[in-house]
């Protein structure tokens, strides 16, 4: 996972422990998780619409072309 190895992830916890405080933490863990979600439901759309176009244009006809 984007190369982050154990001892990474457990100081990037501390400070952000540090930074926004034990109150705070819960509500920003939140918003990040929301943000991940996202993420990879945006870049599985992208992923499906990609493979929906190749797949439209291995069936095509070699000689046609369509038009835009």
């Amino acid at each position: 996972m984007f190369g982050i190895g154990t001892s990474e992830l457990i100081m990037i916890l501390i400070v952000a422990l540090i930074v926004f405080g034990p109150g705070k933490l819960p509500q920003v863990g939140n918003a990040m998780g929301r943000a991940l979600a996202e993420f990879r439901k945006a870049s599985r759309e992208i992923q499906e619409e990609m493979s929906r176009i190749s797949e439209t244009e291995v069936s095509r006809p070699e000689g046609r072309k369509t038009e835009d």
